[in-house]
């Protein structure tokens, strides 16, 4: 009787796995499961020409997440396609070492039908800002836009919109705004006296809430926010690198920004809206360029306003078409909104937890958005999955569904451990990256300029409808002094900020384009 149940589960395995053969390169992600059996030449995979087809790795705290994306990062490195991944808990920092051996990885490895190697891979180790040991990543204020902005200061949707109004009021000005201290200069300058005829020129902005801005802002600076912004600036395009053929895999470090996730969550969705705007049209691929782990993605969606959640479901969908797959991680699938679940190509489910009456509901939604199956009962599967275990579906080769599959998945082969702080110090400054980013730039802006006006002399009485920028000299001295303009031009410091005020309207565009004003 043994041998028949056997069989069958040999049987169902094979069926199933036939959903996932593939022509070309894929990726491995384990082997099937049926009624506790597992089959080693049952591969259950994802074609690598379907990875920006995007996907979603759910599940419950300790069910194995965590080592699931290590492992699906591992062969994207080894593919050649580099990877960018948040490390919330520092646990991933190991992929830059040789895994260690063991019984618990003999026995996966025989179990999945995987030739384990310890294998260490290419890692930069990036964090928010320039409070860490970690090579820094920042963004201008001007780069950064005043909807992203408005989603980490919290602020409502009339907010966001005077938010806008003073952003456009900077631009049309030529005063950049690179760190939080700009910013703060340009909302003080429009509330105080000085500046209420300004204030009034650009829409009749309430004073009362140009202050709730501010308040925010210093609230954000308090908490340590104000690290992130400035320069130098990072290019999205030093994500997209290879060292001796495999993909470099990007960590970045949260352990200083853990405290303020909605600078993390939207600094990604700022990460994410780069890519889309500077990639080229790349149609379908082989392989993915980058694949972007979206983690903790719950974060990104809670109080999102309409427009911006319209804008997350618009990106998502068309930055495939620039190579790019994006893997949104969470506990719950109902974490993501509907729209942007529809564009998920791959599902990797670990174990649901169905404690209270929301999490059975949650439970109950999740089963609904899996395709039929005779071999599994999916809603006990997804509270009996095992650590290290999923159930699985992705898009085959020809767009459609695969076969539902209770998988273990392959065990990582680099470190499942954390190299500890010295020795992320150390290989973050051997990065080439730590060079380029690693000081902090502090150049004149919008700040320097308006404090520098206040000590000038009263300007000459101007139209309100045309108001002279703050940075040109008075017109009697230039007549004085007419070499003076050609030395002012000569100037490297007036070079950078006439650079910055291009850049500045190429970016106003940009955040045109891709949704910043309300409508």
């Amino acid at each position: 009787m043994e041998n028949t149940i056997g069989a069958d589960q040999s049987s169902a395995a094979r069926e199933i796995s036939a959903g996932y053969a593939t022509d070309g390169a894929a990726l491995e992600l384990g082997t099937v499961v049926v009624d506790g059996v597992v089959d080693p030449s049952a591969r259950v995979r994802i074609p690598f020409a379907t990875l920006n087809r995007h996907g979603l790795v759910a599940g419950a705290t300790g069910t194995g997440k965590t080592k699931t994306l290590q492992g699906i990062a591992e062969q994207l490195s080894d593919a050649g396609v580099p990877v960018f991944l948040a490390d919330i808990k520092g646990d991933l920092s190991g992929m830059s070492r040789p895994g260690e051996p063991g019984p618990k990885i003999e026995q996966r490895s025989r179990e999945t039908g995987d030739d384990w190697v310890a294998t260490a891979y290419p890692v930069d180790f990036m964090s928010l800002g320039g409070g860490s040991s970690a090579v820094p990543i920042r963004a201008t204020l001007t780069q950064f836009g005043p909807i992203l902005l408005s989603k980490v200061l919290d602020l409502n949707e009339t907010q966001e919109s005077t938010l806008g109004l003073i952003f456009h009021w900077a631009d049309q000005r030529g005063l950049p705004l690179l760190d939080t201290k700009d910013l703060r200069a340009v909302i003080q300058h429009l509330t105080s006296s000085e500046g209420k005829a300004d204030l009034k020129g650009i829409g009749g902005v309430s004073s009362a809430t140009a202050g709730v801005i501010l308040r925010a802002l210093v609230n954000l600076e308090a908490q340590g926010g104000e690290a992130f912004f400035g320069e130098p600036e990072f290019e999205p395009a030093d994500l997209l690198r290879q060292v001796d053929g495999k993909g470099v895999v990007t960590l970045l470090e949260l352990s200083d920004q853990a405290a303020n996730p909605r600078l993390y969550s939207t600094f990604l969705m700022w990460l994410l809206a780069e890519l889309f705007e500077d990639l080229p049209e790349a149609g379908d691929l082989d392989k993915p360029k980058l694949v972007f782990f979206f983690d903790e993605a719950h974060l990104l969606f809670t109080d999102a306003s309409k427009a911006f959640l319209e804008r997350i479901e618009q990106t998502v969908k068309l930055i495939r078409s620039k190579g790019v797959g994006v893997f949104f991680c969470t506990q719950l699938p109902t974490d993501i909104p509907n729209d942007v679940l529809s564009q998920l190509g791959a599902r990797v489910q670990h174990a649901l937890r169905a404690f209270t009456p929301d999490d059975q509901a949650a439970l109950a939604k999740t089963v609904r958005t899996y395709p039929n199956t005779k071999t599994y009962d999916v809603e006990e599967a997804l509270t009996s999955l095992g650590i290290g275990e999923a159930i699985v579906t992705v898009l085959s080769e020809r767009g459609a569904p695969t076969p539902v599959a209770w998988a273990r998945m392959r065990a990582p082969r680099s470190l499942m451990a954390a190299i500890g702080d010295d020795a992320v110090t150390a290989a973050a400054k051997a990065s080439p990256l730590y060079a380029k980013y690693g000081q902090t730039v502090d150049r004149e802006s919008a700040y320097e300029r308006l404090t520098a006006k206040i000590a000038e002399p009263p300007p000459l009485p101007a139209s309100a409808d045309v108001l002279p920028p703050v940075y040109e000299p008075p017109p009697r001295r230039e007549r004085e002094e007419p070499n003076m303009v050609e030395d002012v031009l000569a100037s490297p410091v007036v070079k950078s900020f006439l650079r910055s005020a291009a850049s500045a309207l190429g970016r106003e565009i940009t955040r045109g384009m891709f949704g910043t004003r309300r409508r």
